[in-house]
This record gives structure tokens, C-alpha cells and sequence, in this order.
């Protein structure tokens, strides 16, 4: 980068930020995170990388199983928390930890440095490498997916009935452990609930169910499961699975329609691909302290660790738990030079089992009881767990934890960023205006005069260069994902002229008040995130400029050339009546990410919109050069963006809001008066539109003046062109483009475009 700028010697203080990163979001570390919402930690700057935006509460699974708890009941959602707690999300699978470099590598991505880390990523399942048991069982982890699979699974037991009739449905469980024995109760209810007849096998290695427990309380749970019709076969393993057939080490068969996989913990694979200490099992070696043996900064908890002063320690939720506590205590300790308090595991816990069927059995220090008691008991203590965790309902709504946290700091509802972050369109119009008309420059084809999305001139051969440049403040403050987002914007302008760009170059302002190790470390994820799209499309990243100010800013400029003589599609075009618009990507960034920076939007919604706005627009450049007219979505919105398409009034158009696809999440947030700060001043464009009383209070209304960034592209095409138009685009991954109205003629109250509730 050339023109670095010097150090800011303002009144700003400089601090280096320690940076903490939590892989995972385990029963710990959303302790963690809660903890620090309620007391933020001292220049700590704290990162959550996720591999799904929703973590579920295994001890609540048995009961969804059953059917008595709904899905988001047993469900955190670690997005919002994390926000709160004024730490940033990551989402991707970390495929190794670098502890000699303090580097956490995530797949696509530039690797995050850091200074303490600490890892709570659970286990996965033993003998997922027996043959057929990835094609044909049903394995507990990853617990979403399992999930997941239960849900469908019902379909597959209604069909069974509708075939079969009386036959039963057969159910293997693979294991015996307190998750085999819960599921195969909770099976057993929902399969009834489904009008099917049970008839369920568990196989298992031990001499007893239940390893490790006392006598008393295997005896107990061998009479709860062969009253509930389940034929035990004990000191049996499975070999080997086939399609409805499984082959155990004896030799002999257990036919199935469904196989569930519960064979007890296995390693993840994330210690032994990092080089961490591991066991003979592959779990990441730990002190008492919860610190990787041999590696004082970082930490890892829950089911991925072994706990070296403790090897027999089982591998329970409970035990997760119980550490979240002393892990939260130990990385404010470390944070702060103070010493670190060891933790040692209960030698005796509660253990709570569900049966299915509102009733539970229980065991502690010896004595196990069970009845409709204890699963009470069980449903109290889970859902006071849950209930501190989840910040926001399933529509986003507030959920049972807001009630016990402080108020939200003001700060927290900060201006927006990304698109959303410019002048508004009038004040923009307003100062162009005002300019004298440039000096006549025939090798000029679009210039200050056009008002398009890029300038074009003519080279001495006659061939086109095209340019076009984007900058914006920091809509997210992932700063990789702010590079990778604003070279899609960027881009954008000249995928919507049909032109391949082929250079770029770069403008990025890092904040006042970062130290110089951080401004370093902020450039470099900027650039490999831009790289990482610049690279995969061919554009030649060739320099740029940098500089300070007060929150992090990142631009490019983006050239491309055009053949003497090729099309070059414009933002007004060639209208015509009758012309179809087509609008590639669904609406609502603006309104998404102001609600997340607040922590008020669900981590799915955000993942989808991240998503969506990581798409970009290069494989819709082919469509949008045959437009009649094309541009982009951004800032502006859809309305302002529309309404500039429309040019001087010689055309109108009709748009249609139910036609308008929308990002999760988008529709709810707007419902509760969530807004862009941006979203005012797109309003306004609101008095050169014709409303229709419908679509006056038609939910989707609001969506066309939220700003967008690095959104989808508007384009015009003839009737007969559409359809192939839209095949197209959706072949090259855009399912949700659409037409979302048509051009007509100018109308008699001078309104540029008619907003209606339904195509007509």
C-alpha cells in the first residue's frame, strides 16, 4: 500500500487490545459471554466463532425428542448474546489452532491472531468409521443435525404406517449410556405419538447399562426400559451397518428402519489437527486450571478437554457447566496478571433421566427414585439454565433472559454503516446541482452529467474503461468480512454495465484509537478479505491508500474495460412499457445489521444475510448486460434506486410488495420499528410514489426504502426476455431473482412509480 498514513497525535490515546477468542459456543462459554455483558472485560477485545448460529442444550434433546419441548426451547443463541457482550462473531468451521503463533485458522478465510483463547467445541460420536454407520445410523452429533434428522424421521414413520399398517417400527439404539437409555424412552413415545407400534432394541457393550453408575441405578433404568417394550442385548458392539440391517461382533443381525447412533463420546478432531497434548483418546490434555498442558494462554472446557489431574472424569454436560464459572473467573485472571483458581470436578453429580413420558429417574450419592417428581424437577432446573441464555425468542422477540440483564448502553444504537452510511440522495442531487456544467470531453461516454452507477470514457483505440468507486464505514466489526463485502459492492456497479473488471485499488481508514499491532492486524484481514474475492474473480488488487479516522472505513476502486462498439448497459437505458423488472436478491441489510450491532437480531438471520451479501452480483453480469436497463441496490434502497432507473419521467413503474423477496428475519424487525439510520432519509423518496391503500399497510412496505449493501441488481427486460432472464439467473445460483413489477407509462400525477400491495 502506498501513502501510509503517519500515527494520529490527536487528543485519542492509542491502546493495544488484548485479543480473546472463544471457538465455540459450548455449555461454557456462553457463561463466558453472559459474564462479560454483565461486566465487560478491561481492553479486551473478545471474538466467538461459531460453525452454526445456534447451539442446542443436550440435556433438553431427550425431551424434544419426545415431543415435549419445541425446538427453540432448547436452543441458545449465541449471536445476540455475543453483540450484548460487545464481542464480534465469526462464522465458519476452524480447522486448527497455530499455539506456537497464537493463530486460529478458519476454513475461507484469513487466520485470527490472538492473545488468550480458549476452546469449548463438545465431542463428537465413537465409530462414526465403522463401515456404513455415516450412510445408514442416525448419530447424535452434531446435536443440530440430529435434530434435524429426528424431525424428518417422522416421515418416514407416518409412511411406514400408511404402508404397513399394525407392523411395528423397528428402532436399533447403538449404546447404553444415560444419552442411549433417554432416547430410546423418548423414541419410544414419540414413535406412539406418530401411530405406529414401538419395537425397540438397544445393544450395548457393558455388562450393565449405564457405565460407571452404581448397581442400584442400573438395575432401575434395566426395568424402566423393559417395561416400555425395549429388548436389551448386552456385551454385543455393532460391526458393521447396512441398509436396514445391522451386523454385530458376534456375528448376528438386528434388522431396523431406523438406527440411532449413541455409543458415547469420541475426540474432536480439532486437538489432534492442532498439535495440541492429547490423551490415548485424542481429548485435549488440561490443568486444573482449564489451561492446554503446556500452553499457559490458552484454555479449552466441556467434552473436547481430559482434565489430567482427574482421567476418569465422564464426559457429561454437567461437568461443561459446572467449569464455566472457574473458566470465566481464570481468563479475567489472566487477562488481568491475578492468579488462576483450580477447578476439580464433583466426584458425585445429579443425574436426571428422561423417560418420554412425563416422568423421569433420578440417582444421587447412591440412592437413584423415580415419577412425574423428578422429571419436574429435571424441567425446572433445565429451563432455569436456558432461560439466562436466550436473549431473543424465535420471531426475535425478547426472550425469558432480557428480563435479568442491564439495560442496553446508548452506544449500542450506533449509525449504521455499510450503504446505509452515506449522504442522503437529495443532498447529493442538491450538490451536484450546484456544480457548473464540466467542460465538453468527447472521449467521455458516462461522466458527472449521466448520474450513473460508474463514469466510462473512450482510450485512443476506442476501447471503453470503466470505473467505478465504493467506500463506506464499517457496517460489521469483522473486519475480514468488511473487506470481502466491500469489494462485492464495489464490483457491483460494473457487473451491472455487463463489464468484467480487471484492476482495483484500495482505500481503507483504520480508527484513531487503534495501537499499532491492531491497525496492522485490521489492514491485513481488510486486504485478504478483499483479496479473497479480487483473486477468485481476477482482479488484479494493484495498491491504494490508507489513513485514520474515527471507526474503520474501507472502499475500492474498481476498473474494467469494454470492447469499441459493445454494449454497455445503463442505469436508465432503454425503457419501454411493458418491460418486465426483475430483481435478483432478496431486500433487508439495512435493517438487519442495525438490529445486530444492537444484539436484537437472531444469529440465523444474520448468517443468511451475510450469506446473501457475500454472493455478490459477477454471476448475474452475463443477464445484466442484455438489460434494457440495469443498476444496483444499495444505500439508497430499492424506491431510490428504482426512481433514478426511471430518470427525467417519461416512464413510471408498477412494483409490487408481495412480490418482494426478503431476508429472514428482515419482515419481523421492521414489524417492531426496527430501522436503519439511514432509513429517514430514504423515506422521503416515499412523496414520489403512488401508494395504494393495500400496500399502505402492507408489512413489506418499508423493505423498499431499506438500504442495502453489497445488494442485488434491478434489472429491465422486455416481456419476452424475462423468463429466459430469470432461468438464467437462477441457474447461476440467484433462486430467489424475481419480477417484482413493470414499467408503464409516465402517469397524469407525475408519481414516478405505483406501489401496490399484489401484481395485478
Amino acid at each position: 500500500m502506498s501513502n501510509i498514513a503517519k500515527p494520529f497525535n490527536g487528543a485519542l490515546n492509542t491502546i493495544e487490545l488484548r485479543d480473546l477468542i472463544l471457538v465455540g459456543a459450548g455449555h461454557s462459554h456462553v457463561q463466558v459471554l453472559r459474564s462479560f455483558l454483565m461486566q465487560p472485560p478491561v481492553n479486551c477485545r473478545v471474538t466467538v466463532i461459531v460453525d452454526r448460529p445456534v447451539a442446542v442444550y443436550s440435556g433438553m434433546v431427550p425431551g424434544f425428542v419426545s415431543g415435549q419441548y419445541r425446538t427453540e426451547e432448547l436452543e441458545i443463541d449465541p449471536v445476540p448474546l455475543a453483540r450484548r457482550a460487545g464481542a464480534r462473531v465469526v462464522f465458519g468451521h476452524v480447522t486448527h489452532i497455530d499455539a506456537a503463533a497464537r493463530c486460529v485458522h478458519v476454513e475461507g478465510r484469513a487466520p485470527l491472531r490472538y492473545d488468550i483463547a480458549s476452546i469449548n467445541i463438545g465431542s463428537t460420536v465413537a465409530g462414526l468409521d465403522l463401515p456404513g454407520v455415516l450412510e445408514h445410523a442416525l448419530p447424535t452429533r452434531p446435536i443440530g443435525r440430529f435434530n434435524e434428522r429426528i424431525a424428518a424421521l417422522d416421515d418416514t414413520v407416518r409412511a411406514d404406517v400408511r404402508t404397513n399398517g399394525n407392523k411395528p417400527f423397528r428402532l436399533l439404539v447403538a449404546g447404553g449410556g444415560a444419552g442411549g437409555v433417554e432416547l430410546a424412552c423418548c423414541m419410544n413415545a414419540r414413535i406412539r405419538s406418530l401411530g405406529a407400534t414401538p419395537d425397540i432394541t438397544m445393544v450395548h457393550a457393558g455388562t450393565q447399562l449405564m457405565p460407571g453408575s452404581n448397581a442400584g441405578l442400573a438395575s432401575r433404568v434395566a426395568r424402566a426400559l423393559t417395561a416400555r417394550g425395549v429388548r436389551l442385548v448386552p456385551e454385543r458392539r455393532v460391526a458393521s451397518v447396512d441398509a436396514g440391517s445391522a451386523r454385530l461382533d458376534d456375528g448376528s443381525a438386528i434388522t431396523f428402519d431406523a438406527l440411532l447412533w449413541v455409543t458415547g463420546a469420541a475426540a474432536h478432531p480439532l486437538g489432534p489437527a492442532s498439535g495440541l497434548p492429547v490423551d490415548a483418546r485424542g481429548f485435549i490434555k488440561v490443568r486444573s486450571t482449564l489451561q492446554v498442558d503446556g500452553h499457559d494462554d490458552l484454555f479449552a472446557v466441556g467434552d473436547c478437554a481430559a482434565l489430567m489431574e482427574h482421567p476418569g472424569t465422564a464426559k457429561a454436560g454437567v461437568y461443561a457447566v459446572r467449569e464455566g464459572p472457574f473458566l470465566t473467573h481464570n481468563l479475567r485472571a489472566l487477562l488481568d496478571t491475578r492468579p488462576l483458581k483450580p477447578y476439580a470436578p464433583q466426584s458425585d453429580f445429579l443425574t436426571l433421566l428422561n423417560l418420554g413420558d412425563g416422568t423421569a429417574i433420578g440417582a444421587k450419592k447412591g440412592f437413584s427414585f423415580e415419577g412425574r417428581w423428578v422429571m419436574r424437577w429435571k424441567d425446572r432446573i433445565d429451563r432455569q439454565f436456558m432461560h439466562r441464555f436466550q436473549l431473543l425468542a424465535n420471531d426475535g422477540s425478547d426472550g425469558p433472559a432480557v428480563a435479568m440483564l442491564p439495560a442496553m448502553p446508548a452506544s449500542m444504537n450506533m449509525v449504521c454503516g455499510g450503504c446505509a452510511s452515506k449522504l442522503s440522495q437529495t443532498a447529493l442531487e442538491r450538490a451536484l446541482g450546484r456544480l457548473d456544467a464540466p467542460p465538453a470531453a468527447p472521449e467521455v461516454v458516462l461522466g458527472l452529467a449521466d448520474a450513473d452507477d460508474v463514469v466510462a470514457y473512450r482510450l485512443d483505440g476506442g476501447e471503453l474503461m470503466v470505473v467505478s468507486v465504493d467506500f463506506f464505514r464499517a457496517f460489521c466489526d469483522d473486519p475480514y468480512l468488511v473487506g470481502r463485502i466491500a469489494a462485492e459492492n464495489a464490483l457491483s456497479d460494473l457487473d451491472a454495465k455487463g463489464v468484467a473488471p480487471r484492476w482495483a485499488q484500495a482505500l481503507v481508514a483504520i480508527p484513531i484509537d487503534a495501537g499499532d499491532n491492531e491497525g496492522e492486524e485490521q489492514l491485513f484481514q481488510v486486504l485478504a478479505g478483499a483479496r479473497s474475492v479480487f483473486d477468485r474473480r481476477g482482479v488484479r488488487l494493484l495498491g491504494g491508500h490508507t489513513g485514520r479516522a474515527m471507526d474503520l472505513e474501507v472502499g475500492f476502486s474498481v476498473q474494467g474495460t469494454a470492447a469499441a462498439g459493445a454494449p454497455l448497459a445503463r442505469r436508465r437505458g432503454e425503457l419501454a412499457v411493458g418491460q418486465k423488472l426483475i430483481l435478483t436478491r432478496p431486500l433487508g441489510t439495512g435493517v438487519l445489521f442495525h438490529a445486530h450491532m444492537a444484539g436484537r437480531a437472531r444469529g440465523p438471520w444474520i448468517e443468511a444475510a451475510l450469506i446473501s451479501m457475500q454472493r455478490g452480483n459477477g454471476a448475474a453480469r452475463d443477464v445484466a448486460a442484455r438489460a434494457a436497463a440495469a443498476t444496483d441496490i444499495t444505500g439508497f434502497g430499492l424506491a431510490g434506486h428504482l426512481v433514478s432507473m426511471l430518470g427525467g419521467g417519461a416512464f413510471a413503474a408498477r412494483i409490487a410488495l408481495d412480490a418482494l423477496p426478503t431476508l429472514p428475519g428482515a419482515a419481523e424487525l421492521m414489524a417492531r420499528g426496527e430501522r436503519s439510520t439511514f432509513h429517514p432519509d430514504n423515506e422521503r423518496m416515499s412523496r414520489a410514489l403512488a401508494i395504494d391503500d393495500a400496500a399502505q399497510s402492507n408489512p413489506r412496505l418499508p423493505l423498499i426504502f431499506d438500504p442495502q449493501t453489497a445488494g442485488g441488481l434491478l434489472l429491465a427486460f422486455d416481456a419476452q426476455m424475462a423468463d429466459e432472464a430469470l432461468t438464467k439467473l437462477r441457474a447461476a445460483g440467484y433462486l430467489e431473482a424475481i419480477v417484482i413489477g413493470e414499467i408503464t407509462a409516465a402517469r397524469a400525477d407525475g408519481a414516478a412509480a405505483e406501489i401496490v400491495a399484489g401484481m395485478r
